[in-house]
């Protein structure tokens, strides 16, 4: 059994209250170095990728550092995603380390939250980076993420002040017409920096009226751990509805082999979802979409 990428939450803080995530349920944690080697160690025979998101974001933690040694350590390449809003916090030795493959930048948070930033203060930690990843490790892709479309146009009027300013900091010539026509899904910036487009999505949650089957990518290629060890099927369970095991508790690989596990992932080869909360969940139906 073998995964593209693992997500492990190393802290389910966020800090920020984006419009379009619900509520944090789970009770504030982060993951210690300790177990994080741990769960390193564990999950060799399985991956080669990890990403330290699945709720919170990573750079929210002082010590980011250390955890990406260990990855680097126990050869492993790292996905970031975060808001961005930490970007100012941490230091290129932590941002360009060689242990980061790709780091995603979620722009659409800005808008959706009360920050104590202007616009131009929000965007000034990002073009830093993306200048410093040109000149210092040419091979680190940045995403920046602008998942905000819907059938309203709702950001349109954000989405042009981000085009207008992003055309001036990479000299290239950006049209929010073309981001609504054409359907694109990235356009280039500079080398290995894009602009990546996608929709809004609903978090799946038990008390939604969606009932439906499908198949999904989870525990097929990826699954998740949430910064108190619980295991995933994807890396959208943020809350641990389906907890399959618990690493302070169980291996991994007993976790990987139990019966539940192999329910679910027999379910999506037949196109079935078998647990509630995935029968609830719509984003599957971007995978139906493109079958």
């Amino acid at each position: 059994m073998k995964f593209y990428r693992v997500y492990i939450e190393l802290t389910n803080i966020c800090g920020l209250k984006c419009s379009f995530c619900p509520p944090k349920i789970l009770p504030t944690h982060t993951m210690t170095l300790p177990f994080f080697e741990q769960v390193l160690i564990e999950l060799k025979p399985y991956t080669k990728e990890v990403a330290y998101h699945v709720a919170g974001d990573s750079l929210a933690l002082s010590n980011l550092l250390d955890y990406l040694n260990l990855s680097h350590k126990h050869g492993f390449k790292v996905i970031l995603t975060t808001s961005g809003y930490f970007l100012k916090n941490h230091t290129f030795e932590t941002l360009l380390h060689p242990a980061i493959k790709q780091i995603n930048i979620s722009l659409n948070s800005f808008n959706k939250n009360s920050m104590p930033l202007s616009f131009e203060e929000y965007m000034q930690s990002i073009i830093e980076l993306c200048n410093a990843k040109l000149t210092q490790r040419k091979a680190l892709f940045i995403n920046l993420r602008l998942w905000n479309k819907d059938e309203a146009h709702s950001e349109e009027s954000f989405n042009k002040t981000l085009f207008a300013y992003l055309e001036k900091q990479f000299q290239t010539s950006l049209h929010v017409k073309r981001f609504y026509e054409e359907n694109l899904r990235s356009i280039r910036l500079a080398e290995k920096i894009r602009l990546h487009f996608d929709d809004y999505f609903t978090w799946p949650s038990l008390a939604s009226n969606e009932c439906s089957h499908g198949t999904c990518l989870g525990l097929s290629s990826h699954f998740g751990i949430l910064s108190n060890g619980s295991v995933v099927p994807c890396c959208l369970d943020k809350d641990g509805i389906i907890v399959l095991g618990n690493l302070h508790v169980n291996p991994l690989k007993e976790i990987l082999n139990a019966p539940r596990t192999h329910a679910i992932i027999k379910g999506f080869q037949e196109n079935k979802a078998v647990e509630v909360l995935c029968q609830k969940c719509t984003y599957k139906n971007r995978f139906k979409e493109s079958s």
